[in-house]
This record gives C-alpha cells, sequence and structure tokens, in this order.
C-alpha cells in the first residue's frame, strides 16, 4: 500500500465510503482505485488526483498532505546513484535487498533519519 493509497482507504473509512461508490462517483473502475490504494499502480495524474481531493471535499491542509503523499507513492521508484560516493550505491542495493523485511517501526526509524541527515546536509550548503 502507498502513503496516498493509505490515507484515501482511511478517508473512505471514516466517511463510510465503498470502494464500488468512490469509483462510480469519480467515473472510474474498482480495480483502479483498489490498484492505486494497494500501490499496484502509480500515482495518480494531477487531474485525477484534484478530483479526489474534490470528491472528499477537503481544502487547505488536507489538500496538501494529499498532494504530498502522492509525490511519496511512487511504488517503482528508480535510484540514480551513478556520479555519487560509492556507499550511495551500497546503500540503494542493501536498502532494494531488505526492505521487504524490515518492520515498521525500523521503516520509520530509517525514514527519521534519512530526513534529518538530508536536512542538515542541506543546511550546511
Amino acid at each position: 500500500m502507498t502513503p496516498l493509497g493509505a490515507k484515501m482507504r482511511q478517508m473512505r473509512r471514516e466517511r463510510k465510503i465503498t470502494l464500488k461508490q468512490m469509483a462510480g462517483d469519480l467515473n472510474v473502475s474498482s480495480a483502479y482505485l483498489s490498484a492505486l490504494e494497494h500501490g499496484h499502480r502509480g500515482k495518480p495524474t494531477w487531474y485525477m488526483l484534484q478530483r479526489i481531493i474534490a470528491y472528499f471535499n477537503v481544502i487547505w491542509d488536507e489538500a496538501e498532505e494529499l498532494q504530498r503523499l502522492a509525490e511519496l507513492s511512487d511504488p517503482k521508484i528508480t535510484i540514480d546513484t551513478a556520479g555519487l560516493d560509492p556507499k550511495a550505491t551500497e546503500l540503494t542495493n542493501k536498502l532494494a535487498h531488505n526492505i521487504s523485511s524490515l518492520e515498521p517501526d525500523d521503516l520509520e526509524f530509517f525514514i527519521q533519519e534519512v530526513e534529518q541527515r538530508g536536512a542538515r546536509a542541506r543546511a550546511k550548503k
């Protein structure tokens, strides 16, 4: 499941909307929405994302959150480490080989660590 998919599912459940109902209202297939939620489809187009935001009738912060989550929801990301330190390639490969065995707490730790270290590195520049 992608971050956007998890949020969409949460919003549907909070509003007691079925996947089939939402698909019909958006004039898309249930299979498409299911694939979007489960990460079997890439992030939606800007137009589809705007339709989803309008469908849930959210504004400002919630709309921005959905847009941010969509940017983080590409399930088939490619990382180009050409020209970077060899450790970047090693890290990328180790992550690719081990990500499926990491627990949610481990994933959260790595997310926070990468964000903090990236912010420190950018601040030094």
